[in-house]
Protein backbone atom coordinates (compact mmCIF):
# COMPACT_ATOMS: atom_id res chain seq x y z
CA UNK A 1 0.00 0.00 0.00
CA UNK A 2 1.93 3.28 -0.77
CA UNK A 3 1.54 6.51 0.99
CA UNK A 4 -1.12 8.15 -1.46
CA UNK A 5 -3.94 6.11 -1.01
CA UNK A 6 -3.38 6.46 2.97
CA UNK A 7 -2.98 10.48 3.81
CA UNK A 8 -4.47 10.52 7.42
CA UNK A 9 -1.74 10.29 9.52
CA UNK A 10 -3.70 9.38 12.60
CA UNK A 11 -5.05 5.87 11.02
CA UNK A 12 -1.81 5.32 8.53
CA UNK A 13 0.39 3.56 11.10
CA UNK A 14 -2.56 1.12 11.79
CA UNK A 15 -3.89 0.13 8.42
CA UNK A 16 -0.23 0.09 7.18
CA UNK A 17 0.35 -2.35 9.63
CA UNK A 18 -3.02 -4.16 9.71
CA UNK A 19 -2.33 -4.63 6.00
CA UNK A 20 1.41 -5.93 6.16
CA UNK A 21 -0.06 -8.67 8.39
CA UNK A 22 -3.26 -9.39 6.42
CA UNK A 23 -5.68 -8.48 8.64
CA UNK A 24 -6.62 -5.97 6.65
CA UNK A 25 -6.73 -5.72 2.02
CA UNK A 26 -5.79 -2.88 0.89
CA UNK A 27 -9.20 -2.00 -0.48
CA UNK A 28 -10.60 -1.99 2.87
CA UNK A 29 -7.82 0.03 4.24
CA UNK A 30 -8.72 2.78 1.20
CA UNK A 31 -12.55 2.77 2.72
CA UNK A 32 -11.88 2.95 6.18
CA UNK A 33 -10.15 6.44 5.29
CA UNK A 34 -13.20 8.18 4.60
CA UNK A 35 -14.39 6.82 8.37
CA UNK A 36 -11.24 7.56 10.55
CA UNK A 37 -13.81 6.69 13.57
CA UNK A 38 -14.12 3.62 12.76
CA UNK A 39 -9.87 2.79 12.22
CA UNK A 40 -9.07 4.19 15.87
CA UNK A 41 -8.20 0.65 16.84
CA UNK A 42 -7.36 -2.80 15.82
CA UNK A 43 -10.81 -3.45 17.44
CA UNK A 44 -12.87 -0.72 15.42
CA UNK A 45 -11.22 -1.79 12.43
CA UNK A 46 -11.94 -5.89 13.08
CA UNK A 47 -15.42 -4.83 14.13
CA UNK A 48 -15.89 -3.03 11.07
CA UNK A 49 -14.69 -6.19 8.97
CA UNK A 50 -17.21 -8.29 10.56
CA UNK A 51 -20.41 -6.11 9.75
CA UNK A 52 -19.08 -5.63 6.14
CA UNK A 53 -18.51 -9.29 5.14
CA UNK A 54 -21.18 -10.73 7.65
CA UNK A 55 -18.81 -12.46 10.28
CA UNK A 56 -19.02 -12.13 13.96
CA UNK A 57 -16.93 -10.51 16.05
CA UNK A 58 -15.68 -11.92 19.64
CA UNK A 59 -13.49 -10.37 22.26
CA UNK A 60 -12.62 -13.93 24.03
CA UNK A 61 -13.30 -12.64 27.41
CA UNK A 62 -15.54 -15.55 28.32
CA UNK A 63 -14.02 -17.92 25.77
CA UNK A 64 -13.85 -21.69 26.63
CA UNK A 65 -12.90 -23.70 23.75
CA UNK A 66 -13.76 -27.43 23.95
CA UNK A 67 -10.63 -29.20 24.58
CA UNK A 68 -11.44 -31.96 22.30
CA UNK A 69 -12.33 -29.77 19.26
CA UNK A 70 -9.12 -28.06 20.08
CA UNK A 71 -6.99 -31.77 19.91
CA UNK A 72 -7.94 -32.14 16.41
CA UNK A 73 -5.66 -29.84 15.04
CA UNK A 74 -2.25 -29.30 15.06
CA UNK A 75 -0.78 -27.21 17.87
CA UNK A 76 1.96 -25.78 15.50
CA UNK A 77 -0.64 -24.88 12.84
CA UNK A 78 -2.83 -22.59 15.20
CA UNK A 79 0.37 -21.48 17.11
CA UNK A 80 2.13 -20.41 13.63
CA UNK A 81 -1.35 -19.11 11.34
CA UNK A 82 -2.55 -17.94 14.66
CA UNK A 83 -5.80 -19.65 14.69
CA UNK A 84 -8.67 -20.40 17.91
CA UNK A 85 -11.04 -23.20 17.44
CA UNK A 86 -13.87 -21.97 19.55
CA UNK A 87 -16.98 -24.36 19.16
CA UNK A 88 -18.68 -26.83 16.51
CA UNK A 89 -22.37 -25.74 15.41
CA UNK A 90 -24.56 -27.55 12.95
CA UNK A 91 -21.34 -29.34 11.43
CA UNK A 92 -19.38 -26.61 10.98
CA UNK A 93 -16.44 -25.44 13.57
CA UNK A 94 -16.09 -21.31 14.45
CA UNK A 95 -12.47 -20.53 14.11
CA UNK A 96 -11.57 -17.18 15.82
CA UNK A 97 -9.07 -15.27 13.57
CA UNK A 98 -7.59 -11.74 13.37
CA UNK A 99 -6.30 -12.45 9.52
CA UNK A 100 -9.01 -12.67 7.50
CA UNK A 101 -7.02 -12.17 4.25
CA UNK A 102 -4.51 -14.68 5.22
CA UNK A 103 -6.25 -17.58 4.19
CA UNK A 104 -3.58 -20.27 3.87
CA UNK A 105 -4.08 -21.43 7.67
CA UNK A 106 -7.85 -22.30 7.09
CA UNK A 107 -6.84 -23.83 4.26
CA UNK A 108 -4.35 -26.33 5.82
CA UNK A 109 -6.88 -26.72 8.24
CA UNK A 110 -9.62 -27.99 6.82
CA UNK A 111 -7.11 -29.94 4.50
CA UNK A 112 -6.09 -31.59 7.01
CA UNK A 113 -9.43 -32.38 9.17
CA UNK A 114 -11.94 -32.39 6.25
CA UNK A 115 -14.41 -30.10 8.44
CA UNK A 116 -15.81 -27.42 7.70
CA UNK A 117 -15.07 -24.01 9.49
CA UNK A 118 -16.28 -20.71 9.43
CA UNK A 119 -13.97 -17.84 10.88
CA UNK A 120 -14.70 -15.44 13.62
CA UNK A 121 -13.10 -12.56 13.98
CA UNK A 122 -10.58 -11.42 17.28
CA UNK A 123 -8.35 -9.30 18.06
CA UNK A 124 -4.67 -10.62 17.34
CA UNK A 125 -3.37 -10.15 21.40
CA UNK A 126 -6.57 -12.05 22.47
CA UNK A 127 -6.38 -15.13 20.06
CA UNK A 128 -2.38 -15.03 21.11
CA UNK A 129 -3.53 -15.07 24.75
CA UNK A 130 -5.74 -17.71 24.63
CA UNK A 131 -4.26 -19.80 22.47
CA UNK A 132 -0.80 -19.72 24.82
CA UNK A 133 -3.52 -20.27 27.93
CA UNK A 134 -5.22 -23.49 26.10
CA UNK A 135 -2.48 -24.80 24.72
CA UNK A 136 0.68 -24.20 26.89
CA UNK A 137 3.69 -22.61 26.53
CA UNK A 138 6.35 -24.50 23.77
CA UNK A 139 2.96 -26.23 22.47
CA UNK A 140 4.46 -25.75 18.81
CA UNK A 141 7.84 -27.22 19.68
CA UNK A 142 7.10 -30.12 21.92
CA UNK A 143 4.43 -31.30 19.39
CA UNK A 144 7.06 -31.09 16.87
CA UNK A 145 9.51 -33.10 19.45
CA UNK A 146 6.29 -35.52 20.18
CA UNK A 147 6.61 -36.85 16.24
CA UNK A 148 10.56 -37.30 16.46
CA UNK A 149 12.23 -40.31 17.11
CA UNK A 150 15.51 -40.61 19.62
CA UNK A 151 15.70 -36.97 21.16
CA UNK A 152 19.06 -36.87 23.07
CA UNK A 153 20.41 -33.53 24.14
CA UNK A 154 24.47 -33.18 23.91
CA UNK A 155 26.82 -30.47 25.04
CA UNK A 156 26.91 -28.12 22.26
CA UNK A 157 30.09 -25.73 23.33
CA UNK A 158 29.29 -22.41 23.55
CA UNK A 159 25.40 -21.70 22.93
CA UNK A 160 23.68 -18.01 21.70
CA UNK A 161 21.73 -17.42 24.67
CA UNK A 162 20.47 -14.42 22.52
CA UNK A 163 16.33 -15.55 22.72
CA UNK A 164 15.46 -13.45 19.37
CA UNK A 165 17.60 -15.56 17.56
CA UNK A 166 17.03 -18.51 19.42
CA UNK A 167 13.27 -18.39 19.15
CA UNK A 168 14.15 -18.71 15.06
CA UNK A 169 15.59 -22.27 15.28
CA UNK A 170 13.99 -25.67 13.82
CA UNK A 171 11.77 -27.03 16.87
CA UNK A 172 13.59 -28.36 19.72
CA UNK A 173 14.15 -28.48 23.28
CA UNK A 174 16.73 -25.96 22.58
CA UNK A 175 13.69 -23.70 21.43
CA UNK A 176 11.42 -24.61 24.06
CA UNK A 177 13.64 -23.58 26.89
CA UNK A 178 13.91 -19.68 25.13
CA UNK A 179 10.23 -20.04 25.25
CA UNK A 180 9.88 -20.33 28.32
CA UNK A 181 12.55 -17.99 29.75
CA UNK A 182 11.10 -15.44 27.22
CA UNK A 183 7.33 -16.11 28.21
CA UNK A 184 8.07 -15.44 31.75
CA UNK A 185 10.60 -12.27 30.71
CA UNK A 186 7.56 -11.47 28.99
CA UNK A 187 4.56 -11.48 32.08
CA UNK A 188 7.08 -9.70 34.56
CA UNK A 189 8.02 -12.59 36.59
CA UNK A 190 10.67 -12.83 38.88
CA UNK A 191 11.39 -16.56 39.30
CA UNK A 192 10.50 -19.54 37.14
CA UNK A 193 9.71 -22.91 39.21
CA UNK A 194 9.69 -26.44 36.77
CA UNK A 195 8.62 -29.09 39.35
CA UNK A 196 8.56 -32.78 38.41
CA UNK A 197 5.97 -34.93 39.83
CA UNK A 198 4.85 -38.69 39.09
CA UNK A 199 2.61 -37.94 36.05
CA UNK A 200 3.37 -34.25 35.44
CA UNK A 201 6.14 -31.85 35.06
CA UNK A 202 4.36 -28.54 36.38
CA UNK A 203 5.89 -24.78 35.49
CA UNK A 204 4.88 -21.86 37.75
CA UNK A 205 6.05 -18.47 37.35
CA UNK A 206 6.31 -16.30 40.29
CA UNK A 207 4.49 -12.77 39.47
CA UNK A 208 4.15 -9.73 41.49
CA UNK A 209 5.22 -12.16 44.36
CA UNK A 210 2.55 -15.07 43.84
CA UNK A 211 2.82 -18.59 42.04
CA UNK A 212 0.70 -18.74 39.14
CA UNK A 213 0.80 -21.96 37.49
CA UNK A 214 1.50 -21.68 33.42
CA UNK A 215 -0.28 -24.06 31.10
CA UNK A 216 1.66 -26.31 28.91
CA UNK A 217 1.15 -28.97 27.09
CA UNK A 218 0.20 -32.65 28.05
CA UNK A 219 2.64 -34.56 26.90
CA UNK A 220 5.78 -32.18 28.90
CA UNK A 221 6.60 -34.55 31.10
CA UNK A 222 8.42 -37.19 28.49
CA UNK A 223 10.89 -34.37 27.84
CA UNK A 224 11.53 -33.37 31.25
CA UNK A 225 15.28 -35.02 31.40
CA UNK A 226 16.33 -33.12 28.22
CA UNK A 227 14.43 -29.91 29.05
CA UNK A 228 16.66 -30.01 32.90
CA UNK A 229 19.67 -31.07 30.96
CA UNK A 230 19.42 -27.90 28.41
CA UNK A 231 19.03 -25.58 31.71
CA UNK A 232 22.30 -27.33 33.31
CA UNK A 233 24.41 -26.67 29.99
CA UNK A 234 23.01 -23.42 29.92
CA UNK A 235 23.80 -22.30 33.16
CA UNK A 236 27.38 -24.78 33.10
CA UNK A 237 26.87 -27.52 35.41
CA UNK A 238 27.31 -30.88 35.17
CA UNK A 239 24.67 -32.49 33.31
CA UNK A 240 25.66 -36.20 34.41
CA UNK A 241 25.38 -35.27 38.19
CA UNK A 242 21.57 -36.09 39.10
CA UNK A 243 22.27 -36.72 42.47
CA UNK A 244 23.29 -33.57 44.50
CA UNK A 245 22.20 -29.69 44.64
CA UNK A 246 24.08 -27.81 41.95
CA UNK A 247 24.01 -24.01 41.20
CA UNK A 248 24.74 -22.21 38.48
CA UNK A 249 24.04 -18.78 36.08
CA UNK A 250 23.21 -17.81 32.71
CA UNK A 251 22.64 -14.36 31.05
CA UNK A 252 20.31 -13.95 27.82
CA UNK A 253 19.16 -10.80 26.09
CA UNK A 254 15.67 -10.71 24.53
CA UNK A 255 14.85 -7.16 22.78
CA UNK A 256 18.12 -5.70 23.70
CA UNK A 257 17.45 -6.29 27.58
CA UNK A 258 20.19 -8.28 29.25
CA UNK A 259 18.68 -10.82 32.19
CA UNK A 260 20.83 -11.89 34.92
CA UNK A 261 19.22 -15.66 35.86
CA UNK A 262 20.69 -17.70 38.90
CA UNK A 263 19.78 -21.62 38.73
CA UNK A 264 19.62 -24.34 41.00
CA UNK A 265 18.95 -27.78 40.41
CA UNK A 266 17.73 -30.08 43.09
CA UNK A 267 16.95 -33.82 43.04
CA UNK A 268 13.69 -34.50 43.78
CA UNK A 269 11.75 -37.79 44.44
CA UNK A 270 10.40 -37.85 40.78
CA UNK A 271 13.43 -35.99 38.99
CA UNK A 272 15.69 -32.54 39.12
CA UNK A 273 13.47 -29.49 40.42
CA UNK A 274 14.75 -26.04 38.90
CA UNK A 275 14.26 -22.65 39.92
CA UNK A 276 15.13 -19.84 38.44
CA UNK A 277 15.55 -16.32 39.07
CA UNK A 278 15.08 -14.02 36.35
CA UNK A 279 17.28 -10.43 37.34
CA UNK A 280 17.13 -7.61 34.68
CA UNK A 281 20.21 -5.98 34.56
CA UNK A 282 19.21 -2.89 32.82
CA UNK A 283 16.00 -1.89 34.75
CA UNK A 284 15.88 1.66 35.67
CA UNK A 285 16.43 2.82 38.81
CA UNK A 286 13.94 4.86 40.63
CA UNK A 287 14.20 8.17 42.16
CA UNK A 288 13.54 8.69 46.08
CA UNK A 289 10.10 10.27 45.46
CA UNK A 290 9.21 6.88 43.59
CA UNK A 291 9.88 4.92 46.25
CA UNK A 292 6.29 6.48 47.25
CA UNK A 293 7.34 6.67 51.15
CA UNK A 294 5.10 8.95 53.42
CA UNK A 295 6.64 12.35 53.89
CA UNK A 296 8.48 12.01 57.66
CA UNK A 297 10.20 8.41 56.49
CA UNK A 298 11.62 10.56 53.45
CA UNK A 299 12.70 13.07 55.67
CA UNK A 300 14.37 10.51 57.66
CA UNK A 301 15.59 8.84 54.49
CA UNK A 302 17.67 11.82 53.41
CA UNK A 303 18.87 13.13 56.89
CA UNK A 304 20.80 9.82 57.35
CA UNK A 305 22.13 9.59 53.81
CA UNK A 306 24.17 13.09 54.54
CA UNK A 307 25.80 11.22 57.23
CA UNK A 308 29.77 11.15 57.53
CA UNK A 309 29.64 7.72 58.86
CA UNK A 310 26.96 4.86 60.71
CA UNK A 311 25.55 1.86 59.27
CA UNK A 312 21.81 1.84 57.83
CA UNK A 313 20.12 -1.28 57.49
CA UNK A 314 16.80 -2.01 55.44
CA UNK A 315 15.12 -5.34 57.22
CA UNK A 316 12.89 -7.67 55.33
CA UNK A 317 12.08 -11.45 54.13
CA UNK A 318 13.85 -12.77 50.54
CA UNK A 319 12.07 -10.58 48.00
CA UNK A 320 10.74 -7.85 49.80
CA UNK A 321 12.46 -4.96 47.47
CA UNK A 322 15.57 -4.28 50.16
CA UNK A 323 18.14 -4.16 47.09
CA UNK A 324 16.33 -1.76 45.05
CA UNK A 325 15.50 0.06 48.00
CA UNK A 326 19.11 0.52 48.66
CA UNK A 327 19.95 0.92 45.34
CA UNK A 328 17.52 4.08 45.10
CA UNK A 329 19.69 5.57 48.26
CA UNK A 330 23.35 4.88 46.47
CA UNK A 331 22.19 6.48 43.45
CA UNK A 332 20.73 9.24 45.23
CA UNK A 333 24.25 9.85 46.30
CA UNK A 334 26.63 8.72 43.94
CA UNK A 335 28.72 12.10 42.87
CA UNK A 336 32.29 12.68 41.82
CA UNK A 337 33.20 13.77 45.47
CA UNK A 338 32.13 10.48 47.11
CA UNK A 339 33.77 6.79 46.52
CA UNK A 340 31.06 4.17 46.70
CA UNK A 341 32.01 0.38 46.97
CA UNK A 342 29.54 -2.86 47.34
CA UNK A 343 30.34 -5.84 47.72
CA UNK A 344 27.13 -8.23 46.47
CA UNK A 345 25.53 -11.80 46.09
CA UNK A 346 24.62 -10.85 43.25
CA UNK A 347 25.15 -8.13 42.07
CA UNK A 348 21.50 -6.87 40.77
CA UNK A 349 21.75 -3.71 38.76
CA UNK A 350 25.13 -1.97 37.79
CA UNK A 351 25.48 1.44 38.85
CA UNK A 352 27.39 3.67 36.54
CA UNK A 353 30.41 5.23 38.81
CA UNK A 354 29.77 2.79 41.79
CA UNK A 355 32.50 0.39 42.36
CA UNK A 356 30.88 -2.89 42.78
CA UNK A 357 32.19 -6.53 44.08
CA UNK A 358 30.74 -10.10 43.24
CA UNK A 359 31.07 -12.92 46.02
CA UNK A 360 31.99 -15.99 44.70
CA UNK A 361 31.98 -18.60 47.63
CA UNK A 362 33.83 -21.24 45.51
CA UNK A 363 36.80 -18.71 44.88
CA UNK A 364 37.48 -17.77 48.20
CA UNK A 365 35.44 -14.26 47.87
CA UNK A 366 33.34 -13.86 51.15
CA UNK A 367 31.27 -11.16 52.08
CA UNK A 368 33.76 -10.71 55.07
CA UNK A 369 36.92 -11.34 52.84
CA UNK A 370 35.63 -8.84 50.63
CA UNK A 371 34.61 -6.12 53.14
CA UNK A 372 38.41 -6.03 54.62
CA UNK A 373 39.67 -5.72 51.33
CA UNK A 374 37.17 -2.53 50.70
CA UNK A 375 38.64 -0.97 53.42
CA UNK A 376 42.25 -0.51 52.22
CA UNK A 377 40.21 1.07 48.84
CA UNK A 378 39.45 4.22 50.82
CA UNK A 379 35.77 4.43 49.97
CA UNK A 380 33.37 7.12 51.52
CA UNK A 381 30.04 4.54 51.14
CA UNK A 382 29.62 0.59 51.53
CA UNK A 383 26.93 -1.57 50.31
CA UNK A 384 27.61 -5.35 51.80
CA UNK A 385 24.52 -7.33 49.99
CA UNK A 386 23.57 -9.10 52.83
CA UNK A 387 24.78 -9.37 57.02
CA UNK A 388 24.49 -13.00 57.32
CA UNK A 389 27.40 -14.17 60.10
CA UNK A 390 29.38 -12.76 63.20
CA UNK A 391 32.53 -12.04 61.24
CA UNK A 392 31.01 -9.80 58.47
CA UNK A 393 28.55 -8.15 61.16
CA UNK A 394 31.76 -7.21 63.29
CA UNK A 395 33.39 -5.89 60.05
CA UNK A 396 30.62 -3.70 59.23
CA UNK A 397 30.47 -2.10 62.52
CA UNK A 398 34.05 -1.60 62.58
CA UNK A 399 33.93 0.32 59.22
CA UNK A 400 31.14 2.27 60.37
CA UNK A 401 32.74 3.14 63.45
CA UNK A 402 36.33 4.57 61.49
CA UNK A 403 34.36 7.44 59.20
CA UNK A 404 32.86 4.96 56.63
CA UNK A 405 28.94 5.15 55.68
CA UNK A 406 27.56 1.50 55.81
CA UNK A 407 24.22 0.20 54.26
CA UNK A 408 23.51 -3.02 54.29
CA UNK A 409 20.38 -5.71 54.58
CA UNK A 410 19.65 -8.38 57.38
CA UNK A 411 16.31 -11.21 57.55
CA UNK A 412 13.75 -9.38 60.55
CA UNK A 413 10.10 -9.43 61.00
CA UNK A 414 10.44 -5.38 61.80
CA UNK A 415 12.87 -2.58 62.18
CA UNK A 416 13.40 -2.79 66.00
CA UNK A 417 13.82 -6.81 65.67
CA UNK A 418 17.31 -5.41 63.82
CA UNK A 419 18.63 -4.70 66.88
CA UNK A 420 18.77 -7.33 68.88
CA UNK A 421 20.00 -9.32 65.64
CA UNK A 422 22.91 -7.82 65.41
CA UNK A 423 23.47 -8.69 69.31
CA UNK A 424 22.91 -12.18 68.46
CA UNK A 425 25.17 -11.82 66.19
CA UNK A 426 28.07 -11.89 68.67
CA UNK A 427 28.63 -7.81 68.32
CA UNK A 428 28.54 -6.28 71.32
CA UNK A 429 25.82 -4.35 72.36
CA UNK A 430 28.37 -1.08 72.90
CA UNK A 431 29.42 -1.18 69.16
CA UNK A 432 25.59 -1.93 68.23
CA UNK A 433 24.40 1.52 70.44
CA UNK A 434 27.33 3.98 69.02
CA UNK A 435 27.44 2.51 65.17
CA UNK A 436 23.76 1.86 64.54
CA UNK A 437 22.01 4.75 62.36
CA UNK A 438 18.27 3.86 61.79
CA UNK A 439 16.47 0.62 60.23
CA UNK A 440 14.02 0.69 57.43
CA UNK A 441 11.76 -2.49 57.83
CA UNK A 442 9.94 -2.73 54.44
CA UNK A 443 7.09 -5.44 52.62
CA UNK A 444 5.70 -5.68 49.18
CA UNK A 445 2.43 -5.05 48.69
CA UNK A 446 0.12 -5.95 45.42
CA UNK A 447 -1.07 -3.28 43.66
CA UNK A 448 -4.38 -3.23 42.40
CA UNK A 449 -5.36 -3.21 38.72
CA UNK A 450 -6.43 0.12 37.20
CA UNK A 451 -8.47 -1.24 35.12
CA UNK A 452 -11.00 -3.93 37.06
CA UNK A 453 -10.83 -2.35 40.69
CA UNK A 454 -13.53 -1.76 42.47
CA UNK A 455 -14.97 -0.48 45.30
CA UNK A 456 -15.41 -2.66 48.46
CA UNK A 457 -18.82 -2.19 50.41
CA UNK A 458 -18.73 -5.23 52.02
CA UNK A 459 -19.34 -5.56 55.66
CA UNK A 460 -15.88 -6.74 56.20
CA UNK A 461 -14.82 -3.70 54.84
CA UNK A 462 -17.27 -1.29 56.99
CA UNK A 463 -15.96 -2.82 60.45
CA UNK A 464 -12.43 -2.44 58.96
CA UNK A 465 -13.23 1.47 58.63
CA UNK A 466 -14.59 1.57 62.31
CA UNK A 467 -11.82 -0.15 63.85
CA UNK A 468 -9.13 1.20 62.14
CA UNK A 469 -10.50 5.04 62.28
CA UNK A 470 -10.50 5.67 58.40
CA UNK A 471 -13.16 7.80 57.57
CA UNK A 472 -17.20 6.87 56.60
CA UNK A 473 -16.62 8.29 53.35
CA UNK A 474 -13.24 6.92 52.46
CA UNK A 475 -13.62 4.43 49.62
CA UNK A 476 -11.94 0.88 49.74
CA UNK A 477 -11.09 -1.28 47.04
CA UNK A 478 -11.20 -5.03 46.01
CA UNK A 479 -9.57 -6.79 43.56
CA UNK A 480 -11.92 -8.17 40.57
CA UNK A 481 -9.37 -9.13 37.52
CA UNK A 482 -10.12 -8.59 33.69
CA UNK A 483 -7.35 -9.83 30.89
CA UNK A 484 -4.87 -7.11 31.82
CA UNK A 485 -3.68 -8.84 35.08
CA UNK A 486 -4.60 -11.78 33.93
CA UNK A 487 -7.73 -12.15 36.36
CA UNK A 488 -5.91 -11.51 39.44
CA UNK A 489 -7.21 -8.33 40.15
CA UNK A 490 -3.41 -6.80 40.81
CA UNK A 491 -0.52 -5.24 38.69
CA UNK A 492 2.63 -4.60 40.35
CA UNK A 493 4.03 -3.91 43.49
CA UNK A 494 4.37 -1.05 45.90
CA UNK A 495 6.76 -0.43 49.04
CA UNK A 496 5.13 0.20 52.80
CA UNK A 497 7.93 1.28 55.36
CA UNK A 498 8.43 1.53 58.67
CA UNK A 499 11.09 3.07 59.58
CA UNK A 500 13.45 3.67 63.47
CA UNK A 501 16.20 6.15 64.16
CA UNK A 502 18.36 5.12 66.43
CA UNK A 503 17.93 7.98 69.20
CA UNK A 504 19.31 7.82 72.47
CA UNK A 505 16.26 6.36 74.33
CA UNK A 506 17.13 3.39 71.81
CA UNK A 507 20.45 3.43 72.52
CA UNK A 508 20.02 3.32 76.16
CA UNK A 509 17.92 0.02 75.81
CA UNK A 510 20.03 -1.35 73.57
CA UNK A 511 23.14 -0.82 75.97
CA UNK A 512 20.81 -2.61 78.70
CA UNK A 513 19.73 -5.38 76.21
CA UNK A 514 16.11 -4.50 76.04
CA UNK A 515 13.91 -6.72 74.31
CA UNK A 516 12.65 -6.19 70.79
CA UNK A 517 9.12 -4.65 72.44
CA UNK A 518 10.66 -2.47 74.53
CA UNK A 519 12.62 -1.38 71.51
CA UNK A 520 9.77 -0.89 69.36
CA UNK A 521 7.41 0.74 72.06
CA UNK A 522 10.23 3.47 71.99
CA UNK A 523 10.55 3.78 68.92
CA UNK A 524 6.90 4.34 68.76
CA UNK A 525 7.10 7.26 71.34
CA UNK A 526 9.54 8.68 68.90
CA UNK A 527 7.15 8.49 65.77
CA UNK A 528 7.57 5.36 63.67
CA UNK A 529 4.89 4.54 62.55
CA UNK A 530 4.75 0.08 61.71
CA UNK A 531 4.73 -1.88 58.53
CA UNK A 532 0.61 -2.38 58.91
CA UNK A 533 0.36 1.42 59.56
CA UNK A 534 1.87 2.56 56.20
CA UNK A 535 -0.01 -0.24 54.46
CA UNK A 536 -3.59 1.59 55.79
CA UNK A 537 -1.78 4.65 54.32
CA UNK A 538 -2.19 2.72 50.86
CA UNK A 539 -5.56 1.17 51.22
CA UNK A 540 -6.71 4.61 52.12
CA UNK A 541 -5.71 5.99 48.88
CA UNK A 542 -6.77 2.93 46.94
CA UNK A 543 -4.43 1.30 45.80
CA UNK A 544 -4.22 -1.98 47.58
CA UNK A 545 -6.78 -4.55 49.48
CA UNK A 546 -6.48 -4.43 53.05
CA UNK A 547 -5.99 -8.51 52.39
CA UNK A 548 -2.97 -7.64 50.96
CA UNK A 549 -1.71 -5.45 54.09
CA UNK A 550 -3.17 -8.26 56.41
CA UNK A 551 -1.08 -11.38 54.50
CA UNK A 552 2.65 -9.08 54.89
CA UNK A 553 1.98 -8.12 58.51
CA UNK A 554 1.60 -10.02 61.16
CA UNK A 555 -1.73 -10.36 63.45
CA UNK A 556 -0.03 -9.86 66.19
CA UNK A 557 0.93 -5.97 64.53
CA UNK A 558 -2.70 -5.99 63.17
CA UNK A 559 -3.69 -6.22 66.94
CA UNK A 560 -1.17 -3.57 67.99
CA UNK A 561 -1.63 -1.25 65.04
CA UNK A 562 -5.58 -1.66 65.78
CA UNK A 563 -4.90 -1.06 69.71
CA UNK A 564 -2.95 2.35 68.87
CA UNK A 565 -5.54 3.45 66.10
CA UNK A 566 -8.18 3.65 69.08
CA UNK A 567 -5.59 5.45 71.81
CA UNK A 568 -5.22 7.74 69.17
CA UNK A 569 -8.57 8.47 68.42
CA UNK A 570 -9.39 8.44 72.22
CA UNK A 571 -6.18 11.07 72.57
CA UNK A 572 -7.95 13.26 69.95
CA UNK A 573 -11.18 13.43 71.39
CA UNK A 574 -10.30 13.86 74.66
CA UNK A 575 -7.86 17.06 73.63
CA UNK A 576 -11.51 18.71 71.96
CA UNK A 577 -12.93 21.36 74.54
CA UNK A 578 -15.87 20.37 75.88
Amino acid sequence: MSDPVIQDASVKPLLERMVAHRQLSAVDAELLLAKPESARSEEDVLRWLAAEYGLAYTTLDDADPDRQLLSLFPARILLKEELLPLRRQNGTVEVATSRLFATQGLDALKTMTGLNLRPVLAAREAIQREIRKRLGVGADTIGTLDAEKGIEVVDEGAEDTNLDEGAEDDASIIRFVNQVLKDAIDLRASDIHLEPFEDEFRIRYRIDGVLQDISVPAQLKRFQPAIVSRIKILSHLNIAEKRLPQDGRLKVRIDEAEVDIRVSVIPMLHGEAVVMRLLRQNATLRGMGELDMDTREVDCFRRVLELPHGIILVTGPTGSGKTSTLYTALNEINDSIRKIITIEDPVEYQLKGVNQIQVNEKSGMTFARGLRSILRHDPDVMLVGEIRDHETAQIAVQASLTGHLVFSTLHTNDAAGAVTRLVDMGVEAYLVASSLEAVLAQRLVRVLCEHCKAPDDSATAQTLKERLGIAKGTVLYRSAGCRECRNTGFFGRHGIFEWMDADEEIRKLVLKNASTDQIRDAARRAGMKTLAEDGWRLVQRGITTVEEVLSVTTAKEMARTTRNETLDAARATAAKPA
